[in-house]
């Protein structure tokens, strides 16, 4: 369509284009991210710094197989993925661009050098993930409860007897007895 007919109107309406969104990254994209990440920093990163990115890892590794129990368009699932292939390798690879010399030791903003900056970012991100990880981790735990309390509801109180079942304050049955029933006493030992 023209100028002149999008100012005067006229002609078709221009149909517009569905906007293509990207699929979410699958399991191995993330860990592989991760991964990347921390071999990239091996070597040329100090060790305070690759001890923090293998913390990060770490909760990575463990968290992405439990992704789908924080439920689709989970915030916190969303900020494990994003931690995974954007903040974290976005963090590691600015710091790793500049020169060793400069990051570790020139200061760039509030009394702070390069390299204490990403420590701070580092933590940060491992904070957020093992505050993820234990709400995913309590989760489990109360659904674990919850069914231990419907098991003992169903089973643990019901009365239901079994044949042959014992049942608090009874004895063992004795010879010549039908079955469990209450006694007056242990049973005799009889000879063969």
């Amino acid at each position: 369509m023209g100028w002149w007919q999008r100012i005067f109107g006229g002609g078709r309406p221009e149909v517009e284009q569905p906007v293509a969104v990207p699929a979410p990254p699958t399991t191995e994209q993330i860990v592989t991210s991760v991964d990347a990440v921390l071999a990239r920093a091996s070597g040329k990163a100090p060790a305070a710094v690759t001890a923090r990115v293998q913390r990060v890892v770490e909760t990575v590794h463990e968290m992405v197989p439990r992704l789908d129990r924080l439920g689709p368009g989970s915030q916190q699932a969303h900020t494990v993925v994003a931690t995974a292939t954007s903040y974290l390798p976005e963090a590691v690879d600015a710091y790793l661009r500049l020169p060793r010399d400069f990051a570790d030791r020139r200061v760039v903003d509030r009394g702070k050098t390069s390299l204490l900056i990403l420590c701070d970012q580092l933590d940060l991100l491992g904070a957020t993930l093992d505050k993820i990880s234990d709400a995913v981790s309590r989760a489990d735990a109360v659904a674990l409860v919850a069914h231990g309390r419907f098991l003992e509801e169903k089973f643990g109180t019901s009365g239901l007897t079994l044949p042959g079942q014992i049942q608090p304050g009874q004895s063992l049955p004795g010879p010549g007895t039908a079955g469990p029933g209450p006694t007056s006493g242990p049973a005799p030992l009889e000879a063969p």
